[in-house]
């Protein structure tokens, strides 16, 4: 068996919360609260960013905003090879209204540092994609929304975890099918005090991600009875992290927590030295540096062996993994991959209900197509009931998922790994996986 991580995933947690009042009907064009926080919808191209609008052209595209390079680079292939599975299983199952869909055009995001995400955005919108899957970053997110959504056409997030977007003005084209991290923060907040730490230092990124999970951590580890010695925001772009490694040692914390993207390995490396790494004190990570790319750049993975975080993950059967697999044989993670699978077929389905590519018809139909109907689990069953009138609860790759009128997951699973010795782990299905 090939190298399958330098992780050990030692327990799946089911979070299971409302992000918002799930209200309003699935039936077939009646939900007009697919994605924004008011009671009506407004017309796409209000906002800023308008110029012409996708009113769609009979063809049902989907192109990709997704980390080729840049911090979340590791991200990038998972999801990549799940928008790709998805595009495949489409047409095996007859395609969009009846119509065989192109391969998906895939695009880089890079990072906030790089003017690449508006550029690619720019040529996507240009080819007449429907559905934008993308961005990972929720800061790279937040800077092509609004050209995004003012075009008319749907963006899909697959990763995008800050609050930020559960009240952004987005016209009702914005939809993630990664959790808020209020979940995540609730649930490592709850976990770094479980394992018995009574003091929580914290390193967070100076981001809509780093800036908003750190707080949620912190209200959660203190509502747990811990105690938060010091919070502090970095530029992740600094040539080092000495003086800010340096507060932290300096308040003697029980647990250190780094909420960070690939700038975690230089971190790490600071808090080794000072005394404070994961062989001497508890040290937690999040989904933004809980992946392989995190211990590769260290020369002994040993190193960070014991440090712990968290992950939105579901329990991938092999089956789906294995089909990942032929469309990217190097895959080494699959954080993600089934959140990028559910954002191409749900949105797919959608357009099957509307019986057009206009992406504000679609739109209306995503939150209904996740909630209130007969259940069904892939896109030809799903299809085929479609096709019979029946209303659809579509129960994805990445979990039920249930739609808020916010167009984004009212239930989450997360996935809690910990980095080990060796860096060899012969096969997933040896994780085990419990729900609480």
């Amino acid at each position: 068996m090939r190298k399958k991580g330098l992780f050990s995933l030692f327990a799946l947690i089911f979070a299971f919360a409302l992000i918002a009042a799930a209200c309003g009907s699935d039936d077939n064009g009646d939900n007009a609260e697919s994605s924004g926080d008011s009671t009506t919808t407004t017309t796409a191209g209000d906002s800023e960013g308008g110029g012409a609008q996708n009113t769609g052209d009979g063809t049902f595209t989907v192109g990709t905003l997704l980390p080729e390079t840049g911090s979340l680079a590791f991200l990038g292939p998972p999801e990549f090879a799940g928008v790709d599975l998805a595009v495949q299983d489409i047409n095996d199952a007859g395609g969009v209204n009846g119509e065989q869909i192109p391969d998906a055009i895939h695009g880089d995001s890079g990072d906030t540092e790089t003017d690449t995400a508006s550029q690619t955005t720019d040529r996507l919108l240009s080819q007449n994609a429907d559905v934008i899957v993308g961005a990972a970053s929720s800061g790279v997110s937040l800077t092509v929304i609004d050209k995004i959504t003012g075009a008319g056409v749907i963006q899909f997030s697959p990763a995008n975890t800050a609050p930020d977007f559960t009240t952004y003005d987005d016209n009702g084209l914005y939809f993630r099918t990664a959790p808020s991290d209020v979940l995540q923060g609730q649930l490592l907040g709850e976990l770094i005090a479980g394992d018995g730490n009574a003091t929580l230092g914290i390193l967070a990124l100076d981001d809509p991600y780093g800036t908003g999970l750190a707080g949620f951590v912190e209200d959660s580890f203190t509502q747990s009875g811990g105690e938060v010695t010091k919070k502090v925001i970095y530029d992740p772009n600094a040539t080092n992290f000495d003086a800010e490694v340096q507060q932290i040692a300096d308040t003697n914390p029980d647990a250190v927590i780094v909420i960070g993207f690939d700038e975690s390995a230089r971190i790490l490396t600071s808090m080794i030295e000072k005394g404070i790494g994961p062989s001497d004190i508890p040290v937690y990570g999040t989904d933004g540096n809980m992946g392989n790319a995190l211990s590769d750049q260290f020369d002994n993975p040993a190193d960070i062996s014991g440090m712990k975080g968290t992950t939105p993950l579901t329990d991938l059967s092999d089956d789906f993994k294995g089909r990942l697999d032929e469309v990217d044989p190097n895959l080494e993670d699959y954080n993600y991959a089934g959140e990028s699978y559910d954002a191409v077929v749900i949105t797919a389905l959608a357009a099957d209900i509307a019986g057009t590519d206009n992406p504000t018809e679609v739109a209306a139909e995503i939150n209904g197509v996740t909630k209130g109907g007969t259940k069904c689990e892939s896109y030809a069953d799903c299809l085929d009931l479609v096709g019979q009138g029946t209303d659809i609860d579509y129960d994805g790759i990445s979990g039920p998922l249930s739609f808020s009128d916010a167009g984004e997951p009212s239930e989450a699973s997360f996935g809690i790994l910990t980095f080990g010795d060796s860096g060899i782990d012969d096969s997933l299905t040896e994780f085990q996986f419990a729900q609480v």
